[in-house]
């Protein structure tokens, strides 16, 4: 029986070291909210027409569609959502910097398979036109 609580007492100490953690998590998602409910309070709030109104990259926006299929084209939505993907898998490769000493062989295979998906990834995207400008 005394085994038990030896073991219970075990847990409790090894989820103590998560306490900081959770602390760090709970300060974090008490200021975004803290944020969000705030800005509203003691922001300006003199609302005109021109503010409602839509905008989109400098163009007057028009109620008919411009020759081309609309307002802003397509092509500025397609480069940001690749350069986010493509800036996010390179942050992937910070870790491997880091610990590449202690993975030794293994992270180097590693390493060279992910630039090797990225690559292919790349490869596909710029033979399928998505970093034209055209």
């Amino acid at each position: 029986m005394p085994m038990l609580v030896a073991q219970s007492s075990d847990v409790s100490s090894d989820l103590g070291i998560y306490l900081p953690l959770v602390v760090m998590f709970a300060l974090a998602a008490a200021f975004a909210v803290f944020s969000a409910l705030l800005g509203p309070l003691v922001g300006p709030s003199r609302y005109n027409r021109a503010k409602f109104q839509a905008y989109e990259c400098g163009i007057e926006p028009s109620p008919q569609p411009v020759v081309g299929g609309g307002r802003v084209p397509v092509a500025y939505y397609l480069t940001a959502m690749l350069f986010i993907l493509f800036d996010i898998e390179m942050v992937f490769l910070y870790p491997f910097a880091v610990s590449a000493d202690v993975l030794g062989l293994f992270g180097l295979v590693e390493i060279f398979l992910f630039i090797a998906t990225v690559g292919f990834a790349y490869a596909y995207v710029w033979r399928r036109g998505g970093l034209d400008w055209n």
